[in-house]
């Protein structure tokens, strides 16, 4: 019987993300596969919606809208902050630094611009609003534990 991906399927796969001039910004196959349950929230959503149907042994290169990845850039993500709070630290632009929003989680922020009274900060994801391809080559697809009617064609 073969497995569609789908909810309540694990899934085994390597994949390559490609930036729009096909550039890898990161591959697996070089190294071991990627696994993951069908809407655990490892993938994206607008991933895990093109992924689903596919079964092992196929390949696919996928293209992703800014929607379906990381979003749009939000001008609201960019944020200017007084020079003085960075005094012992050496800016540069492109610099990554990180910060703790109010639930003391790790946010990291680039410095996009700098001038004597403050310093430009943007939260947005580096991917933010490019258009991304996903290659992939599915090598298994199971019911997950607990879901054996799922997936199955």
């Amino acid at each position: 019987m073969t497995i569609a991906i789908g909810p309540g399927t694990a899934v085994t796969l390597h994949f390559a993300l490609l930036m729009e001039d096909g550039s890898e910004v990161d591959s697996t196959f070089e190294r071991s596969p990627a696994s993951f349950v069908f809407g655990d929230g490892n993938l994206l959503p607008g991933v895990e919606a093109k992924l689903q149907g596919l079964t092992a042994g196929q390949q696919a290169t996928l293209t992703l809208a800014p929607e379906d990845a990381f979003g749009q850039r939000n001008p609201a993500n960019i944020q200017r902050m007084p020079r003085s709070q960075f005094a012992d630290i050496e800016l540069s632009e492109g610099l990554v630094l990180n910060f703790a929003d109010a639930a003391n989680t790790e946010l990291p922020g680039v410095v996009s611009a700098i001038d004597d009274e403050q310093v430009e900060i943007d939260f947005n994801h580096p991917l933010a609003g490019q258009q991304l391809g996903f290659r992939v080559e599915i090598l298994d697809v199971q019911v997950h534990a607990g879901d054996e009617e799922a997936g199955a064609e």
